[in-house]
């Protein structure tokens, strides 16, 4: 019977059949395919363990900050070679090493206390830590995170931490670039006010040479009625008879020009006022505004640079001041002052060559907000050019007008002070709000 079945091998019990017999050498043939089956995949997953392995070798050797890795106990069972440079420790002495001991003595009993805090919230906290190194301590910014096995349950903790020298290192360099850009831009906003003040110049020059020659002229007066007084005066002195003063007060004219004294003095008086106002004004518009934000009046603000700016045109435009709202803001005037002028002065130059040109600016409060509004009826922003208006050296003037910092100044500076500066939708030019929030209190 074993020789019709091909079977060999050991010889069979006498009470199995053939079908048992056969059931019997399957069973074999299962258990050996399941074998090499389980036999492929435990060298499949010995090979990712091993680049598992490889790969987590390879980050603790590459990585630049520091990386502790513990068990559930708190002692070392990973390091980075990083923490071998920083303490001068091999691995091999600092496995099994109480992690906190790798710190300050200060620092301790709060790493330990942190170590049971992330053990019974399983969520990661943070401090500030000295780690002892070789050549002293190393202030570190550090993280604690749990480590959890395949059921979830914390089986140790993973430590990384920053030095905090090259945090430092890198809030001071980011502190000056802030600075220098502040500075960069406190330059730009004095260049183009510096640019607005040059084409200033004719009307400033005009506006004080009226009043000065009002003073001038009136000085002159008081220079002969003061030589027509000392005549008479003089007279008096050397005892005179009355007769004879009388004749000579009334060939002098003193009663008339005692009248015409006190209205030249009024005069040069109201001429001095005059020069002491545009010197005044100049000297708000010139203001930098880089100091501490005050609380001003915005339609003030906006009455004198818009004069200023009108003073210095060269052809006919027709300014139209609604009634300026008196609306008190929080901010740097002079950077406020210079807002208006750009946007006055861009109105001016989209009305060259027009006739019955003309500039509506008015200031109405909405809410919080104070809106002012700078329109013109010149030919507009074309709408493909609407999006750039706002952008660093963008415009429409020919090569030399400009240098296209100015809307882009005013758009920042609008935002600096918690507010915004935007193209208004229709009119037939152009029209732009800038709104500010009101001071507070000032609602």
């Amino acid at each position: 019977m074993a020789s019709q079945t091909g079977l060999t091998g050991p010889e069979r019990p006498p009470h199995f059949t053939d079908d048992a017999w056969i059931e019997v050498l399957s069973a074999v043939d299962r258990t050996y395919a399941d074998l090499v089956v389980y036999q492929e995949q435990l060298e499949r997953q010995n090979a990712e363990l091993e680049e598992m392995r490889t790969f987590l070798t390879a980050i603790l050797s590459s990585v630049s900050d520091v990386l502790i890795v513990a068990d559930r106990a708190g002692r070392v069972a990973r390091i980075s070679r990083s923490v071998m440079a920083l303490t001068g420790c091999t691995e091999a002495t600092a496995l099994g090493r109480p992690l906190a001991e790798m710190f300050e003595t200060g620092e301790r009993a709060v790493l330990g206390g942190l170590l049971q805090m992330v053990r019974d919230r399983r969520r990661s906290t943070g401090l500030e830590a000295n780690l002892l190194t070789a050549t002293g301590v190393e202030p570190l910014d550090v993280s604690i995170a749990p480590r959890l096995d395949d059921r979830g349950r914390v089986d140790g903790f993973v430590l990384t931490g920053r030095p905090m020298g090259a945090l430092r290192k890198a809030y001071a360099e980011l502190t000056d670039s802030h600075d220098a850009l502040k500075t960069a831009q406190a330059q730009l906003v004095r260049n183009e006010k510096l640019a607005s003040l040059g084409r200033l110049l004719a009307g400033v020059a005009h506006e004080l040479n009226n009043p000065i020659s009002f003073v001038y002229a009136n000085a002159h007066a008081l220079e002969r009625y003061a030589g027509k007084f000392e005549t008479y005066f003089a007279r008096v002195q050397e005892g005179a008879g009355r007769e004879e003063l009388i004749a000579l007060r009334q060939s002098l004219r003193l009663d008339r020009e005692m009248a015409n004294l006190r209205e030249a003095i009024q005069g040069a008086r109201d001429g001095a006022e005059r020069v002491r106002d545009i010197v005044e004004d100049l000297r708000r518009l010139s203001s930098d505004g880089s100091g501490e934000k005050t609380v001003f009046d915005l339609a003030e603000t906006v009455r004198i640079a818009a004069s200023w700016v009108m003073r210095g045109m060269k052809q006919p435009v027709a300014l139209v001041m609604e009634p300026l709202v008196p609306a008190k803001v929080l901010g740097r005037m002079g950077h406020v002052q210079q807002v208006v002028m750009n946007l006055v002065q861009n109105s001016v130059d989209a009305l060259e060559g027009r006739e019955s040109g003309e500039i509506r600016i008015s200031i109405q409060t909405e809410g919080q907000q104070v809106v002012l509004t700078v329109a013109d009826n010149g030919p507009g922003v074309p709408d493909e050019m609407r999006t750039s208006v706002f952008d660093p050296f963008f415009t429409t003037k020919p090569v030399g007008r400009g240098t296209g910092l100015g809307l882009s100044i005013s758009h920042k500076i609008a935002q600096e002070h918690g507010g915004s500066l935007s193209l208004a939708e229709g009119g037939p030019g152009a029209t732009f709000r800038l709104e500010l929030p009101l001071a507070e209190g000032a609602g």
